[in-house]
């Protein structure tokens, strides 16, 4: 039995979402260091400019309300309230694809995202997830780890470390995902952007994106 192990993702890229979709089961830690300038809190969008991060704003607290050490958990970091983040996400989507085949499909199913609050990341990304998997039609076997998974040999596990690969500034190679062509809003200005946010896929292809993963 092939398992993905991956982090946890806010929309996150259209390589995430093959892999929940290609292997039969999937972990997903929550109990690795968290880091910034990752897809735990970001996605990447195409827009009439190029591309956009749109990141999630957070904070590590502990109980007492006191800012905690810069090596807090995944599953204890908290959203923030910071800068009206959500409405500046949910008008920088509509602004990058309202003009896309099926934004207005799926636009009242993915609003609730930015109007109601979450306390924990984790619990926010997992909502997403359901909620973009229910979208695409696939149905994946879905587990949080109990313990951080250290070192794995792939020689001797089932296990396959994703980790690391699908990162947001020092991606690794992946032979199993090779980006390919699909319709882009803006592709005529600044060329085909591949392995976006899987919002940007479901947006441009719609009941087709289940193909392409």
């Amino acid at each position: 039995m092939s398992i993905a192990l991956l982090q946890t993702t806010y929309f996150g890229p259209i390589q995430w979402y093959q892999k929940l979709y290609r292997h039969e089961r999937t972990l997903i830690e929550q109990h690795d260091t968290y880091q910034k300038q990752t897809y735990r809190n970001r996605c990447v969008i195409a827009t009439a400019n190029g591309l956009q991060a749109l990141t999630v704003p957070v904070e590590a607290r502990n109980n007492a309300n006191e800012a905690m050490s810069e090596k807090c958990l995944v599953k204890d970091i908290r959203i923030s309230d910071h800068n009206q983040w959500r409405r500046v996400h949910w008008n920088a989507l509509q602004s990058a694809y309202s003009e896309s085949p099926f934004f207005d499909y799926y636009a009242d199913d993915l609003r609730p995202f930015f109007e109601k609050r979450y306390e924990f990341l984790i619990d926010f990304n997992e909502a997403i997830r359901q909620k973009v998997c229910e979208l695409i039609d696939i149905h994946p076997s879905v587990e949080y780890t109990e313990e951080y998974i250290s070192a794995i040999d792939p020689q001797t596990s089932d296990i396959v470390d994703y980790r690391e690969v699908i990162h947001a500034k020092h991606p690794q190679p992946d032979k199993d995902f090779v980006p390919r062509r699909y319709w882009q809003v803006f592709e005529r200005k600044h060329g085909f952007q591949p392995n976006l946010s899987i919002l940007d896929l479901l947006f441009n292809m719609g009941t087709e994106s289940v193909f392409y993963l």
